[in-house]
């Protein structure tokens, strides 16, 4: 944790605040509108800003005030959402050229179906342009959270795609996502572009923020936080925990002031 109490609690979403492709527990939700009504809020992920509506915004208590100490940066921050007293809206939202998702696509189809990895069983697309990102998801967009967790469990399958297809598109950035997916961004497009964004945004600085998420390891898609070295980081194991240690940090945080 920074030295002072933290400015801004951040989170990733799948996994940290709920499961993958899942709407939040009550739970969560109230916890995050008392801490919104404490410090900054954001929640950062890969995810499109319609998966924030459907597994976050959409289920928060209706708390307007709460709500406008909340940052939303779907794709690791190449959309910002801030919420203007109805709805949450983006400040800015960068794209990926055409021809940079087709290079994308081609690369992510060719080297699953090479590597064996291409599954005839799928729930939904198992490639979706998300604007500012190309996501692969190996069981479809929709899988169960069970058949996710069971298609790799080591990591293994999305790091070897990951590989094959970072050497096919050198000029943009491959990174593992969720349980079975691969994200395709811009170069230096990951966590932490996006803290850095969020703190140009709010005028925070980094070592005033202190960051949620279950993959912290190596191989994690939450691990270029950690590397930053500026922003205190939490390891997780699912939503429970961090709400276990939300309802920990909720006794210490003062009264905004």
């Amino acid at each position: 944790m920074p030295q002072n109490s933290p400015l801004v609690v951040a989170f990733d979403l799948d996994d940290t605040l709920a499961p993958s492709k899942s709407p939040i527990d009550p739970r969560i939700g109230d916890l995050l509108i008392r801490l919104a009504e404490r410090v900054e809020v954001a929640i950062i992920s890969g995810g499109q800003i319609e998966q924030f509506r459907a597994q976050v915004v959409d289920l928060l208590p209706d708390a307007p005030d709460a709500l406008s100490h909340v940052h939303l940066l779907p794709t690791c921050g190449t959309r910002y959402d801030r919420f203007d007293g109805t709805t949450f809206t983006p400040v800015y939202a960068h794209g990926l050229e055409a021809e940079e998702k087709s290079a994308a696509i081609d690369a992510l189809e060719q080297e699953a179906r090479a590597l064996g990895l291409w599954e005839e069983l799928s729930w939904g697309e198992k490639i979706e342009d998300r604007g500012s990102q190309i996501t692969f998801s190996a069981l479809g967009q929709s899988a169960p959270v069970d058949a996710k967790r069971e298609w790799d469990p080591d990591g293994a399958k999305k790091n070897a795609l990951r590989q094959a297809v970072a050497a096919r598109v050198p000029e943009l950035e491959v990174r593992s996502g969720g349980s079975t997916s691969v994200d395709i961004t811009r170069k230096g497009i990951d966590k932490a572009y996006g803290m850095r964004r969020l703190s140009e945004q709010t005028g925070i600085a980094l070592g005033d923020m202190l960051f949620y998420g279950d993959r912290l390891d190596p191989d994690g898609n939450d691990r270029p936080v950690l590397d930053m070295g500026e922003v205190a980081c939490v390891a997780v194991t699912g939503w429970e925990d961090t709400a276990d240690h939300l309802d920990a940090l909720l006794e210490e945080l003062p009264a905004r002031g």
